[in-house]
Parts: C-alpha cells; sequence; structure tokens
C-alpha cells in the first residue's frame, strides 16, 4: 500500500497528514482556512489521493504559515509513499479548462525540485478570506520541493479569479494521478534510464 502519514509541530503551526496514493480521491479534516481547504478537496479528487489532514496555524497572523507547512508536509507525505517509484509512468499533464479559463499543468517525479509558474500575477489579485492569492504558487512550491518533483503551472488565459484558482488546484491534481498511476507494461521498473531516481 502506497500510505503515509506526516507530522509537523512548530510554534507556528501544527499539522498531520495521511494520505494513500491508491484511494478514491476522498478528503477529510481540516484547516482553519475554508478556501484552501476548498482547493485541497479538488486536489485529492482528481490525484484519487485519499488525504486526510489535521492542520492548525496562527492564521490570527494570516494563512501563510498554514498554507507553506501544508505543502511542506504533504510534500514529505508523497515522496515516502511513492518510495522508490517503481512501476510509475513518472510524468503527467493536464489541461485543464474552467470556464473562461484554461490551466496547463505537468509534472515530472524525478527526484528533483523545481517549480515554475507562468500566468497572471497571483500577488496582485484579491485574496479569499485569509487566503491571499499569492499561497497558490507558495503551497505548489513547498509541494514541489519536498516532494522531490518538476512542477510547471501555466495559465494561459482567465479573468475569474477563483476559476484560475481551482482549475490550477483541479490540474495539479489530475497530473500527479496520471504521474503516480502504475504503468502495466513498465512492471516493476524504475522509470528512468539511470535505473535509480
Amino acid at each position: 500500500m502506497r500510505e503515509a502519514e506526516i507530522k509537523r509541530n512548530t510554534k507556528e503551526t501544527k499539522i498531520d497528514i495521511k494520505i494513500n496514493i491508491d484511494g478514491k480521491g476522498i478528503f477529510s479534516g481540516k484547516t482553519p482556512i475554508p478556501f484552501f481547504d476548498h482547493m485541497l478537496t479538488h486536489f485529492s479528487r482528481y490525484s484519487m489521493i485519499d488525504l486526510n489532514i489535521q492542520a492548525a496555524g496562527d492564521i490570527e497572523i494570516d494563512g501563510h504559515h498554514t498554507i507553506e507547512d501544508t505543502g511542506i508536509v504533504l510534500g514529505e507525505a508523497i515522496k515516502k509513499a511513492v518510495g522508490d517509484k517503481r512501476g510509475i509512468y513518472r510524468f503527467g499533464n493536464a489541461v485543464l479548462p474552467m470556464d473562461e479559463t484554461l490551466v496547463s499543468v505537468s509534472v515530472d517525479f524525478s527526484g528533483r525540485p523545481y517549480f515554475a509558474y507562468r500566468g497572471p500575477s497571483l500577488s496582485e489579485m484579491p485574496g479569499f478570506g485569509i487566503y491571499d492569492a499569492e499561497l497558490t504558487s507558495e503551497f505548489l512550491q513547498k509541494l514541489s520541493i519536498h516532494a522531490s518533483l518538476n512542477l510547471h503551472v501555466v495559465v494561459q488565459y482567465g479573468e475569474n479569479r477563483h476559476h484560475i484558482h481551482e482549475a490550477i488546484y483541479k490540474a495539479v491534481g489530475l497530473s500527479f494521478r496520471q504521474a503516480l498511476e502504475k504503468d502495466i507494461r513498465r512492471g516493476d521498473e524504475i522509470p528512468s534510464t539511470k535505473g535509480i531516481i
């Protein structure tokens, strides 16, 4: 079973995440940030990763530490659950339309962290309560670093800020599902000419 549980306790946050890569896309638990829960629900549903999260943080300051640390812990949990990556597709791509918005996401579970975002400036968008709009890229950057993967997000166009963020989380989920699926033709091989990732 490709499952993992990671906990992180600091003076700013307390995060406990359990995942099952081979799940049914069920999100449970909660963070203190409703919009973030909404986005994580989409990620879980479209990646088919069961995600249980219990998070608390210093939201009296803002949502930054809670969202950043959730990206760290989720990345570590995914890395642990995936293991040596035997038999996975490794690469995943998704192009997701959401009304007037179109988002493209590509991932490579390469063992080398890299995050790139191209599109409208998220930091210039209004937020969603204590979820500052720029925290989407902050979360994804920490996820890519701690899961050790390449993650490229391109918002090709869009106007509605809710649609832009939701399309990003859905497309990330879809690309993770594709990359982490077992390739029956590959069997138990590691998907690299190096023999290791």
